[in-house]
């Protein structure tokens, strides 16, 4: 930028007819700025004194959520009265309408109508009141009752109802999941013994329920297709020169769904069906899966009819959750308080959600330790994967048979 100031300078002493050394010139070429130049600071400033503590996250626990979840519909609700207040007026038919519709929906929406949610025994089985009403099933109305033997479901399903800050989430299914899934083995018990249970569906819920086939069968139709395209017995090919690395421990992923799927296997032909020969429905380099013996899916689909409405929904839950009917059945041996349950092995260590979410998502993890993890995508599945297969303990577990 220096050059052409120059340059501009030389013509315009040219032009005016002064020479380079005279005193006009000299002035003309003289820097407008008077301030001296500083040099650059070469070492950055630090601060002075230890780095601060990293943040902690607040001790949350159920009560504090709950407050907060009031709070935050209390909020919701004042804020859609005062738009109310500020709403132009329109015509006096309209506006009565828009009265008689909002005072309808208001109960529903602003607050829920228990105050209390308690477990009573009614009758030798545990029933979950809000105040003085009983909990009903939606499809018939029906009162949910709850076997004797399993006090932690019943606990469990009023905690549920007592999370909720309006009646109106108890008409989304995401909100009461486990109310679902009780529901649903109680609709499989009405249906064995031919009672309607209104719009009850089967597992498969793309699929329109066939009016003569009953709810057990459309469940155990369903669960057999699982077991051909079983996520455990999906194995990845053998590793090739300068492919597949191992990890950190020096187990290729091949490896680690072969291992685990031996000790399930293992188990289930041991103790829940003797003698049953199960193999791999993709290994290699096949890229359609083969289906297992004729035999073995009869042995399987006798075992899955004979499961009561409580096992058979835990089941069902646990194989969507999974993509899987070996570690459902797994999990369902180890906790079932049914003729199913296996008891009395002495095993120092459980089989438990932990358990069976990681032989469900083996690949996942693998991937995740090659590639990381996304945020509210991988996290969110995992807690997922885990709260469904809770439920399923929920479901099964009891302190005894039935």
């Amino acid at each position: 930028m220096k050059a052409p100031a120059r340059v501009a300078l030389q013509l315009v002493a040219r032009q005016s007819g002064l020479s380079p050394g005279h005193s006009s010139f000299v002035l003309a070429g003289r820097h407008i700025h008077s301030t001296t130049a500083s040099p650059a600071t070469v070492s950055p400033i630090h601060g002075t004194g230890p780095p601060p503590q990293p943040p902690r996250p607040a001790a949350d626990s159920t009560s504090i959520r709950l407050e907060r979840r009031k709070k935050h519909a209390e909020l919701l609700e004042r804020a859609q009265e005062l738009r109310a207040a500020h709403r132009p007026s329109g015509s006096s038919a309209a506006k009565d309408g828009q009265n008689k519709k909002s005072t309808e929906a208001s109960p529903l929406a602003r607050r829920r109508f228990w105050k209390h949610v308690h477990v009573r025994e009614v009758e030798g089985a545990l029933e979950v009141h809000l105040d003085t009403r009983p909990l009903r099933r939606p499809t018939n109305k029906e009162v949910v009752r709850v076997p004797a033997t399993k006090p932690l479901l019943a606990s469990a399903l009023a905690i549920e109802w007592d999370m909720l800050v309006s009646a109106q989430q108890a008409t989304k299914q995401h909100l009461i999941p486990l109310t679902s899934l009780v529901c649903r083995a109680l609709d499989i018990a009405d249906d064995d013994a031919g009672k309607d249970v209104g719009g009850a569906k089967t597992g498969d819920e793309q699929e329109a329920r066939d009016p003569n086939e009953s709810i057990r069968t459309g469940i155990t139709r369903m669960l057999m297709r699982y077991l051909d395209t079983d996520s455990l017995l999906c194995w990845a090919p053998p590793p090739r020169h300068g492919h597949d690395a191992p990890d950190a421990r020096g187990n290729t992923l091949r490896e680690l769904q072969k291992r685990a799927a031996e000790e399930v296997v293992a188990y289930l032909s041991t103790h829940v069906w003797p003698g049953v020969e199960i193999e791999p429905v993709l290994d290699g380099e096949s890229i359609m899966p083969r289906g297992q013996k004729a035999e073995t899916r009869q042995i399987i689909e006798g075992w899955v009819m004979g499961l009561n409405p409580w096992e058979l929904a835990g089941l069902e839950r646990a194989v969507l959750a999974g993509k899987g009917l070996l570690g459902a059945a797994r999990l369902l041996a180890e906790w079932s308080e049914g003729f199913v349950g296996v008891r009395g092995l002495g095993a120092a260590r459980r089989f438990g959600v932990e358990e069976a979410a990681r032989i469900a998502s083996i690949e996942v993890d693998w991937q995740i330790g090659n590639w990381g993890e996304v945020e509210d995508t991988h996290d969110v599945e995992k807690e997922d994967l885990r709260r469904q297969l809770g439920s399923v303990v929920l479901l099964v577990s009891g302190t005894g048979a039935q």
